[in-house]
């Protein structure tokens, strides 16, 4: 079994520091002693012996005059307080995370705009909010964007679904305004002094949940955006790797689909130019997305909200797995990087059926460490 990277940590002595209690230095040498265990991870996020110690007590810094907004994020997030260790999760991920944005964006000396590649369930939205949280206590504008923002319209839709049957979702590649996105995002990385920008919004409970376009938001001086998505920063691939795709891939019309998928991502690949860097949740086992997408309809529906079956939901999300499969798209870029990818992903987080990291790592430095 994968040792979660929570394992061993030094829980009790940051549950004090955030009670607004002083640590000996026993207690920062443990922290620090903790970061420097995971040497992949570590790396990933800048810290070692030299610096560690000063790394910790920077970032409790945050955690201290952060914790009070964050534990009233985490009651709107999570169906209790404890689910997922989240002072754990905030010490170890997404703070570190947010001050490697922070540093990132004083370097690029512009906007800095931060790619989330993650299929469905992985957290793509979670992680957004509690990032954007954290890097606006920072000091940091913070716009988070998604792919579905910018959804082509619900006539362009209908007309699409008219020329292609298969498109019986919104979704897979072909369904979004990529000249939409493209311009949004050069406004964004590039702003004129005082420039107002007007950021696409996607309202999916319209037209009974076909979805539709609504009133943008207008946005000024944004230092960082968080944009994410199921394939954000996605490529084509070889069209023969269908030959031999993995389930629920089975039929030649399957296999069509998918190759169709594959050319129609090509028309995407100018946007993901727009990305500085690239980071992808994924599950250590891709079939978990039916689980989490099934819990997330739970929760809906004991919200009073509509929401699909079991049934339902698997022949959903598996719709999606023949579009772009993650076995095809998304393992190529996390064990055969190459420095020569346009975005290159700059860190990987495997995530087990809870939800929890199992790895935290730079793709790049994984390979080198075999």
């Amino acid at each position: 079994m994968r040792m979660c990277c929570l394992d061993g940590f030094p829980v009790r002595e940051l549950q004090r520091w955030v009670a607004g209690e002083s640590l000996a230095a026993e207690c920062w040498q443990a922290l620090a002693d903790w970061e420097l265990r995971d040497v992949l991870r570590a790396k990933a996020f800048g810290v070692t012996v030299d610096n560690a110690i000063a790394t910790v007590q920077a970032r409790s810094h945050l955690l201290r005059s952060l914790y009070p907004a964050f534990r009233d994020l985490c009651q709107a997030l999570f169906s209790s307080e404890d689910e997922g260790n989240p002072l754990a999760m905030l010490w170890s991920l997404w703070l570190p995370l947010a001050m490697d944005l922070t540093a990132q964006r004083k370097q690029l000396n512009r906007p800095l705009v931060q790619g989330i590649l993650g299929a469905q369930g992985t957290g793509k939205t979670t992680l957004g909010k509690i990032l954007k949280l954290t890097l606006e206590h920072a000091g940091y504008r913070t716009l988070s964007l998604s792919l579905d923002d910018v959804y082509k319209t619900r006539a362009e839709r209908l007309q699409l679904q008219q020329q292609d049957p298969r498109l019986v979702w919104r979704g897979p590649p072909g369904t979004h305004d990529v000249s939409l996105a493209i311009a949004v995002l050069d406004r964004l990385r590039q702003p004129a002094p005082g420039q107002t920008i007007a950021v696409p919004r996607f309202d999916k409970s319209a037209f009974g949940g076909a979805g539709d376009r609504t009133q943008p938001d207008k946005v000024a001086d944004i230092d960082i955006v968080l944009f994410e998505g199921w394939f954000v920063g996605l490529r084509p691939i070889d069209p023969t790797e269908f030959d031999r795709a993995p389930p629920p891939i089975f039929t030649e019309a399957d296999r069509c689909f998918a190759r169709d998928m594959n050319v129609n991502l090509q028309e995407y690949s100018p946007l993901w130019e727009r990305l500085d860097r690239l980071m992808v949740l994924y599950a250590s086992d891709y079939r978990f997305s039916q689980q989490w997408r099934w819990q997330a309809e739970r929760r809906a529906i004991a919200a009073g909200r509509a929401g699909m079956t079991k049934a339902e939901i698997v022949h959903f999300v598996e719709y999606f797995w023949k579009a772009l499969h993650p076995e095809l798209f998304i393992q190529p870029l996390l064990s055969n990087p190459q420095q020569s990818d346009p975005q290159p992903v700059n860190l990987a987080i495997e995530l087990n059926r809870d939800h929890v990291p199992v790895a935290i790592y730079c793709p790049q430095d994984r390979q080198t460490s075999f």
